[in-house]
Order: structure tokens, then C-alpha cells, then sequence
């Protein structure tokens, strides 16, 4: 797993107490050749494994960017996967639209906050340990309704635009570090439905087989992440490594 990168390598995980997060850290902990894991996310992730930095921020905030930056050492980063996403919030009065009629300027505005600014400015922040000639592996999650070409229902009218623009801000950020580091990868990840608090209220219209683990996930994307070459940069991939349309 993650074969491009080198022994003791240093990876990081934003949303790390998450469903797929907090998969994600168990399934890196497991590797022997991590050296350190930095897990982000709002409430602590507690591991018995001295590799294990926990970092508890609030990354949509300003103040949690700066302490991110803070908290880093001066050492590259060779694997970043953000996980942060936002679909609903019901004491926010937040919920997928199904009709236009629906659309809210708040929500709206909520939305591209979590699932687009915030990933954008995770990558502005982490910069200074991305740039350089060591390889450098990021995932960052997506969804398969944030396609443009693949939206033939309509509807989720806030979570699909965020997720489009999430895309761009991803696929711009990947030239530029083209021109940082040669050896930079930038994925967009749509990981399936996963049984999550995020998809919870929408998993009984999940067909059978459909609806995946988290642990299975977490190893999905890791594997998908590791046959990802400088090459790829740029792309947009299902958790089964299969290409999703802009």
C-alpha cells in the first residue's frame, strides 16, 4: 500500500474523527512504514500508538488554519486526505433540496464554505510541506453529484455546486503544485455511500450491496491513492479507481 511513498513517511488527515476519518486512521496506524500520522478534526481521535499526533481544530474556522500551521514541524508531507464534507444539519435548518423552491442563500453560502473554501485553504496552509521533489499523495473527498456531466436528476441543488466547485479549486491546485513539487498528486475521491451520519437519512433508498463500511472505504481510497502517479494529477476517481465525468 502507498508503495511510492517512502519508509517513515508523514501523512495527515483532515475530519480524522469522522466515519471514513477515523477509518482512514486506524487503516494508516496500521501500516509499519508510517512514521506520523496527524489527525485533525474537531473532537480529539484518541489511539494507543506513539506515531499518532492528534490535532483538535476546527478547520472552517480561520483560528484552526492558523493553529494547524503552527502545529506542524518544519518536515515534508507525503500523504494528505481531506474528509471534510457538509450534506445536511438539522439544527441549522440544513437539508438537500429538491426543488428550487428550496434553495437558500444561507445554506448555500454554508455549504461552499465546508466542502470547498475549506479544503482550498487546507491546501494553502499545508503548502510549505508540499512543496519540493519528494512525492506528495492527496485525496480529497468528492462526490459523484458534484459532476456536472453526470447530474441527470437534479435536485441537492447546494451540495452539488459545492462539490463542483471543490472539483475546480482541486484540479487548479493541482497545476500549480505541478510547477512546486513534480512529484505532487491531487485526486478528487468520491468514496460511494458509506454508512455514515452523513448519509444516514438517505440509506433506505440505497440499493443492496450499495452501501459500504467505512473500513471498507478507508481501504478503497488508500489503494486508489497508491496507483496514482504525478501523471494523474488532477483527476477525479471512484472508489472502485474509475473515472467520474466533470
Amino acid at each position: 500500500m502507498l508503495a511510492q511513498l517512502p519508509n517513515d513517511f508523514n501523512a495527515l488527515v483532515a475530519g480524522a474523527s469522522g466515519g471514513i476519518g477515523s477509518a482512514l486512521v486506524d487503516a494508516l496506524l496500521a501500516t509499519p512504514r508510517l512514521g506520523r500520522l496527524y489527525a485533525v478534526s474537531r473532537n480529539e481521535v484518541r489511539r494507543d500508538d506513539p506515531r499518532l499526533s492528534a490535532l483538535p481544530l476546527d478547520l472552517t474556522e480561520p483560528e484552526g488554519l492558523e493553529a494547524l500551521s503552527n502545529a506542524l514541524p518544519d518536515r515534508p508531507l507525503h500523504l494528505v486526505i481531506n474528509t471534510l464534507g457538509l450534506l445536511h444539519d438539522e439544527a441549522s435548518g440544513i437539508f438537500p433540496e429538491k426543488k428550487l423552491g428550496e434553495l437558500d442563500g444561507d445554506a448555500l453560502a454554508r455549504l461552499f464554505h465546508v466542502n470547498a473554501t475549506t479544503p482550498a485553504l487546507l491546501l494553502q496552509t499545508l503548502e510549505p510541506a508540499l512543496k519540493g521533489h519528494h512525492p506528495v499523495l492527496i485525496g480529497s473527498l468528492s462526490a459523484r453529484v458534484g459532476s456536472i456531466g453526470d447530474n441527470r436528476l437534479g435536485g441537492w441543488y447546494a451540495y452539488r455546486a459545492s462539490k463542483a466547485a471543490h472539483n475546480m479549486l482541486m484540479k487548479t491546485a493541482a497545476v500549480e503544485l505541478r510547477r512546486l513539487n513534480p512529484n505532487a498528486v491531487v485526486i478528487c475521491l468520491h468514496p460511494g455511500t458509506t454508512d455514515t451520519a452523513l448519509s444516514a437519512p438517505f440509506q433506505a433508498r440505497v440499493p443492496e450491496g450499495k452501501l459500504f463500511s467505512p473500513t471498507f472505504v478507508a481501504e478503497r481510497l488508500l489503494i486508489v491513492l497508491g496507483e496514482r502517479r504525478p501523471a494523474d494529477s488532477g483527476g477525479f476517481l471512484d472508489w472502485n479507481d474509475v473515472p467520474i465525468p466533470w
